[in-house]
């Protein structure tokens, strides 16, 4: 009996050894589009802390990221910017129903908002969101049947407008469609539409991301476009979660829950601050406190009643989003 014991221990710890050589080295993190700078310096900051990893990058709308895993995108983790495509690949079975609890914040590592991109000197005199519904106006964001970071601009637009004209549907529908009306071309992505606006150089003020308007008044310059924050936004967190499907087939939980731990780490929010997020850690906040102007936000809950509200009213099909987007 003696003897069985320790052949059965010896030949279990042998199956332990070899599931640890076969833990993968490799990881797929599916992020959204405009992501690309900040995750190419977390995961270089992230492999220097793990040699022997590789952490390898997918990059398109978050709805279009949620769509790509359910059709066969073996992404071991997302990082999104809108927390509708995570729980999209709730309801298709790729992501546990509890995953905001997996990390802290609701699982949002770091956080941004719609704010303005115009050109330099500011020649239209945009300041603020009243100010994109001028006919003197073309505005440049990307299409929210495609993008998060449009959809968050369509709800910041309509939570302005909602203070604005004191609830007034009506007239907040109509604000928000000439916004829409002024926007020349859609393009699927925030990228693209960056690309639009700099390079080719269509419109007189891009709608994104604050941390993207930071970043690309660094990259091309003030002496060519300049951020403009307007006096209120919406909340724009980045939720994270482990692909449960692609995991537990993979066997890579482990290095994936590791890899999003990395992002809360000082290390990591320090990384998300130089690129321009507002980060959750408060030393690092403190850190970069001078560079990230006070802004009034509203989040989704207070303004909306929560992303399954959202969902169904506007971005549900017939939504109040349909009605916007199909009548220009």
């Amino acid at each position: 009996m003696k003897r069985i014991l320790i052949i059965g221990s010896a030949i279990a710890a042998l199956l332990a050894g070899q599931a640890s050589a076969e833990e993968p080295k490799t990881l797929l993190n599916a992020s959204y589009d405009i992501a690309r700078e900040i995750f190419a310096a977390e995961n270089e900051a992230f492999v220097k802390e793990h040699p022997g990893i590789t952490i390898d990058q997918s990059h398109a709308g978050t709805s279009k990221q949620a769509r790509a895993i359910v059709e066969g995108l073996e992404a071991d983790v997302v990082t999104f910017n809108q927390v509708t495509d995570i729980d999209f690949l709730v309801k298709q079975g790729f992501v546990s129903d509890d995953w905001q609890k997996d990390f802290p914040n609701n699982a949002s590592p770091f956080y941004s908002f719609p704010s303005f991109l115009v050109r330099a000197g500011n020649p239209k005199n945009i300041r603020d969101w009243d100010d994109l519904a001028r006919d003197d106006v073309q505005v440049i964001f990307p299409n929210p049947k495609t993008s998060g970071n449009a959809r968050y601009t369509y709800l910041a637009a309509t939570a302005y407008a909602k203070q604005a004209f004191g609830g007034d549907e009506a007239k907040v529908e109509e604000f928000v469609k000439k916004i829409f009306d002024n926007v020349p071309v859609f393009d699927t992505g925030g990228r693209a539409a960056t690309t639009t606006f700099v390079e080719r150089e269509t419109g007189d003020v891009l709608i994104t991301f604050e941390a993207e308007t930071r970043g690309i008044a660094k990259q091309y310059g003030t002496d060519k476009v300049e951020p403009v924050i307007p006096s209120m936004s919406l909340l724009a967190e980045f939720p994270v979660a482990i692909v449960d499907k692609v995991v537990d087939k993979r066997g890579s939980r482990d290095l994936a829950k590791t890899y999003l731990d990395f992002l809360y780490t000082e290390e990591g929010q320090r990384i998300a601050a130089q690129f321009g997020h507002r980060v959750q850690n408060e030393t690092v906040a403190a850190e970069f406190k001078d560079e990230f102007p006070a802004i009034k936000l509203v989040n989704v809950d207070d303004e909306f009643g929560g992303w399954d509200k959202i969902q169904k009213e506007h971005f549900g099909s017939g939504g109040i989003l349909d009605g916007i987007y199909g009548s220009r």
